[in-house]
């Protein structure tokens, strides 16, 4: 019965209407003020600023035109050897010397260009279809060397064309002379497959490597030269390596994506 006297006392008192009521203590009020203070900045942060991304993908040094692999014609034994690698040679021309049954045969290019491997020597015993050699498309070894960059497909961000590129090169440590400057000359619209790569870099190792997740986009970039250095191209650092670049020196390619706002991420 005590309980109940007391809890009838309570309810015949008047309400302690004249007593402040305390709603959130200053610490609170300081923790709100700075959440909505991030919040905010963020939402600004959100509208008005940009983040950039990257675009990594394998490649190496070519020419525009590419390679083709000389495959021999006829079945014999190499008697000799013709040309010699780095070596330019016009259309038809005669590369190696084969002692077939009905006499001395020659395997000729199909196109002119310069001869980058001799795959058969003296002494070789080939068959129709064997290679024999590789030969880049070029009329001029003085001719400019692009980039070729194999993104896999369907993976990463589309590459704008005109987009910076830096490209670190196999043969000049990054570390040392800094990375090979470029732009983005011309994206592939539809994924390679790997005999097409080998088709036109005249290498099925480098094909399977750059297809080895796929069907690789293909991304050729153009450096940019630079007559002062001894590559004749660009490079971060001021003069880059103290000796000239070859085709089919592997890189890695950065391809610089153009710049979002975060905001653009949260709209469909």
């Amino acid at each position: 019965m005590q309980f109940r006297q007391k809890a009838l006392s309570k309810l015949q008192s008047p309400e302690d209407l004249d007593i402040p009521v305390r709603f959130a203590r200053p610490q609170g009020l300081l923790v709100l003020a700075v959440t909505l203070a991030v919040l905010a900045g963020a939402v600004v942060w959100a509208v008005t600023g940009t983040v950039t991304s990257r675009q990594e993908a394998p490649g190496v040094l070519t020419r525009p035109e590419g390679s083709y692999v000389l495959q021999s014609p006829v079945a014999g034994q190499v008697t000799e050897v013709l040309a010699q690698e780095g070596e330019m040679l016009p259309a038809d021309a005669p590369v190696l010397a084969v002692a077939t049954e009905g006499g001395t045969r020659a395997v000729r290019t199909v196109e002119a260009g310069r001869v980058t491997s001799l795959l058969a020597e003296t002494g070789s015993v080939i068959t129709p279809g064997t290679q024999v050699a590789t030969v880049e498309r070029v009329d001029d070894p003085e001719d400019p060397l692009v980039a070729m960059l194999y993104i896999p497909g369907g993976k990463g961000s589309p590459v704008p064309v005109g987009a910076r590129v830096d490209l670190s090169v196999q043969s000049a440590p990054a570390q040392q002379f800094g990375v090979l400057k470029g732009r983005v000359k011309a994206v592939g619209r539809v994924p390679q497959t790997r005999q097409r790569i080998a088709s036109f870099l005249g290498s099925a190792d480098l094909a399977e490597r750059f297809s080895a997740g796929g069907p690789a986009v293909a991304v050729l970039v153009e450096l940019e030269r630079d007559p002062g250095t001894k590559s004749g191209y660009a490079w971060s650092q001021e003069d880059g390596p103290p000796f000239p670049i070859e085709s089919t020196t592997p890189v890695s390619g950065a391809v610089h994506l153009a710049a979002q706002r975060p905001v653009d991420w949260l709209l469909p």
